[in-house]
């Protein structure tokens, strides 16, 4: 590429911000209301209905239980007599939330139902229902497999969420067969929510930085032009296209549907299409929590499509996840230091800091766009802090807090592991104590029949010292792979 060409693109790509102001001030459509949203926080089938779950969103505590009804209620975690952390409390099993610091109990609505130190039950029934004493409810509600919360508490809150629809995946509402589903993924990652959407807005790197897993650094990192195919909106965002592509797709499309959906479409020649629902949900500053699955429409012969690499093969759950670090720390080693760089570096607009001189950067030039122009500027946190970038890389590679606490499919998935470990080390221990005895069998045997004792063993020993060796091998690699629930290291120099 000419460096006439080169700097022919960055123009280009500066056009894209260039009117900005401009148009905000014709738009008709308000700016973008980040709080009066929806955003799936959890994976139902994955959370622990025994026990409450503290989580963070738009910078905000808060704590997601079930009650008695069966219902997956949201909670400011902060208990309104003291303040202390709801969720360090109990799930009752009458339903109720108990706060242990006091045993105060709440139901459903946030209601306090019980303050057992009261004088008596007359003064307990008072203090209960004075307004004070309730919790702060966010609306919840579950579609699709995902627990959704709406970021404002309150009966206004309440009326509004009715009005407004999750931004759910189209193609599952889809019945007819045709429609299949791989199973949900989440990860708690240590960037943040533009980074993330910059992160899949950005298929230029998937070959390079995904090198081994999708596509091959050296031979995959093409040219293609990147055509928008739904214009800039205040409320329901935009999609570009891919040309030319690649292989055997005939359409990739990329579709950001705010606060926290991007949809990835790839359509075979057959006809089949891919779709890759990613969602992510906005939880701290420099942290955002990862929901996503593949959807697989099969063409009109009743083909499935590909899926992406091994993650589209029929794996049980937990290894799905457990793999998953595989993929996510090879964009993490990249993602939560750029987000301090650029902190560090930005004066005013964002494209002031970079250089997008190619078309394949025009999808993350135009979410910048829509989050400055459209959005506010960036996300209203509750709480407003500057991102660190983490030095322990124990920490940034950290699997346990970022997933496997909070996942009851991986939790079950370790302890089997781990009585497989324990039972592979003892079956060794008894093979080896086995392969002795027969050994001491035959030595007795040689000497009373006045025989060399230098003859080789039995069979028998040398089949039950090679099934200790693999027991005890077997063990350990079991023990290594448990490893994958705590923390997997990746270094891209090591990415050969």
């Amino acid at each position: 590429m000419t460096a006439e060409t080169t700097l022919e693109g960055n123009l280009q790509n500066n056009d894209l911000f260039k009117n900005a102001a401009n148009e905000e001030l014709q738009a008709e459509e308000k700016v973008f209301q980040w709080t009066k949203q929806w955003y799936p926080m959890a994976v139902v089938e994955y959370l622990d209905p025994s026990r409450p779950h503290r989580m963070q969103l738009l910078g905000k505590d808060i704590v997601l239980w079930r009650d008695g009804s069966g219902q997956w209620r949201c909670f400011e975690d902060a208990c309104p007599h003291r303040l202390v952390p709801l969720s360090e409390g109990r799930v009752e099993a009458d339903g109720t939330l108990l706060c242990a610091y006091h045993a105060w109990r709440f139901d459903g609505q946030g209601n306090c139902v019980s303050i057992p130190q009261s004088k008596d039950e007359q003064t307990a029934a008072k203090n209960c229902e004075n307004p004070k004493s309730c919790a702060v409810v966010y609306p919840t509600q579950e579609r699709q497999g995902l627990l959704w919360v709406w970021a404002e508490a309150g009966e206004i809150a309440k009326v509004e969420s009715q009005l407004q629809t999750p931004r759910i995946v189209a193609e599952l509402e889809d019945n007819s067969g045709s429609v299949v589903k791989s199973a949900w993924n989440f990860r708690d990652l240590p960037y943040g929510w533009d980074y993330f959407m910059e992160n899949v807005s950005d298929p230029a790197h998937v070959p390079v930085s995904h090198h081994g897993i999708i596509g091959d650094r050296y031979k995959d990192a093409k040219y293609y032009d990147m055509i928008p195919v739904r214009p800039i909106s205040t409320q329901d965002g935009f999609a570009f296209e891919i040309q030319p592509t690649q292989g055997d797709t005939v359409q990739a499309i990329h579709d950001f549907q705010p606060p926290c959906y991007m949809k990835i479409a790839a359509t075979s020649k057959d006809g089949g299409q891919l779709i890759l629902a990613l969602y992510a949900t906005p939880t701290r500053p420099g942290w955002c929590r990862h929901i996503g699955c593949q959807v697989f429409i099969k063409n009109p012969q009743g083909k499935k499509p590909q899926g992406l690499s091994f993650f589209g093969l029929p794996l049980p759950i937990w290894l799905t996840h457990v793999l998953a670090s595989l993929f996510l720390h090879q964009d993490m080693v990249f993602l939560h230091y750029q987000e301090t760089i650029i902190a560090q570096k930005r004066q005013g607009k964002w494209l002031n800091a970079v250089y997008t001189p190619n078309p394949q950067d025009k999808m993350v030039i135009a979410l910048r766009r829509w989050l400055e122009s459209r959005a506010g500027g960036g996300i209203p946190w509750a709480a407003e802090a500057i991102p660190q970038g983490e030095q322990d890389k124990q920490k940034l590679f950290d699997v346990w807090t970022t997933h496997t606490q909070n996942c009851t499919v991986c939790q079950n998935a370790l302890k089997n592991i781990n009585r497989l470990t324990l039972l592979a080390y003892v079956a060794a221990a008894v093979c080896l104590f086995i392969a002795v005895i027969v050994d001491a069998r035959f030595v007795a045997v040689q000497a009373a029949l006045s025989k060399s004792l230098f003859t080789l063993p039995p069979v028998g020993f040398w089949l039950a010292l090679a099934g200790s060796i693999l027991l005890a091998v077997l063990g350990y690699q079991l023990k290594r792979f448990s490893r994958l629930f705590y923390f997997y290291k990746f270094e891209h120099a090591y990415n050969h």
